[in-house]
């Protein structure tokens, strides 16, 4: 083996050295920008706000990040097609409160997380924290007379 010969082997082999850390920092770089993103998304709020309605399905899924999913049905008139408010729920203290209220109309507290993965944290990105039984049907409460008109 020539003396030119261990110069190419040993070039090479430092290229590929070389080549090898810029992908292992590059990696390892992508991977704390998910990171950092992800943490981001959870922890700014977007938007929050409540919705009203019957909670008619709320079930654990998932092939390996299980998440409570549900779905809450908006009906504004009697009668009238319902629309649906898909939500989930990470807080564990909130899960029991939904279970026990199926059936009833309950207004929903969430906020909503955008930019967060799909399907990972979550169908959806609006997450429940507060739930809230509605008793007296939920109406607008009756006008207040105006004693300055009489």
């Amino acid at each position: 083996m020539s003396d030119s010969d261990s110069g190419v082997s040993s070039l090479i082999k430092r290229i590929t050295r070389s080549m090898s850390r810029w992908v292992v920092i590059g990696g390892v770089l992508a991977v704390l920008g998910l990171a950092l993103w992800v943490w981001g998304a959870l922890h700014y709020v977007y938007s929050t706000g409540e919705r009203a309605g019957f909670v008619q399905k709320f079930s654990k899924r998932g092939w390996i990040f299980k998440t409570w999913e549900g779905e809450l049905a908006m009906v504004n008139l009697p009668g009238a097609m319902p629309e649906i408010f898909y939500f989930t729920v990470r807080d564990e203290k909130v899960i029991p409160s939904i279970e026990n209220t199926m059936g009833n109309r309950v207004v929903l507290t969430y906020n909503q997380h955008r930019g967060l993965p799909p399907r990972i944290l979550g169908d959806t990105p609006y997450f429940v924290n507060k739930v809230r039984v509605v008793v007296d049907g939920g109406g607008p409460p009756p006008p207040v007379a105006d004693a300055s008109q009489h």
